[in-house]
């Protein structure tokens, strides 16, 4: 039982903490301390292609616009979101990709960039040298498509449009 304490004890200190019932049938337990990490530096590119691989996204924003051909105006958009107590960690990918803006919401903090000569001048170099694993890299090239598309003002024709519609809907949770 002394093992699954120390589970339970560490679960009651990660960001959600624990469930209700969980809380009812340990009401004494306390949380394990998580030590506040200052300073918090990226050790090496590759555990930041690992870390938006869990925590990262790649996305494409259509608003309605009234002031672009198409009706519509696109936005690429490359995040990572933490608790709010990982701010400071957050904080430490601005100054490692010297772009980007905090925001700060809820329990939560999203590193976001959204300037376009920043996604493919810094961040579009960074992940093709620094490549993420799993099904997240499928949303990156998805994502690169969108890139290209934009580039080339592909976007504000209706064929190009349409096909950078299709592109967002097969990512991220749209995807089969």
């Amino acid at each position: 039982m002394d093992g699954l304490l120390k589970i339970i004890a560490i679960k009651a200190s990660m960001n959600n903490g624990l469930s209700n019932q969980l809380k009812e049938y340990f009401p004494n337990l306390t949380p394990t301390l998580r030590p506040v990490i200052e300073d918090q530096e990226i050790p090496d590119p590759h555990w930041l292609a690992g870390f938006t691989s869990g925590e990262g996204c790649f996305r494409i924003r259509v608003t309605k616009s009234s002031t672009v051909k198409t009706g519509f105006q696109v936005q690429l958009i490359f995040m990572i979101t933490q608790h709010s107590r990982d701010e400071q960690l957050i904080r430490s990918f601005v100054t490692y990709f010297n772009c980007g803006k905090i925001y700060k919401w809820q329990d939560a903090c999203d590193f976001i960039v959204i300037k376009y000569s920043d996604l493919t001048n810094k961040i579009l170099p960074f992940f093709n040298n620094y490549p993420i694993q799993g099904v997240k890299y499928k949303d990156y090239l998805d994502w690169c498509k969108a890139v290209e598309l934009i580039k080339n003002k592909d976007h504000l024709t209706k064929e190009g449009f349409d096909l950078l519609c299709k592109i967002k809907e097969g990512m991220n949770t749209g995807r089969k």
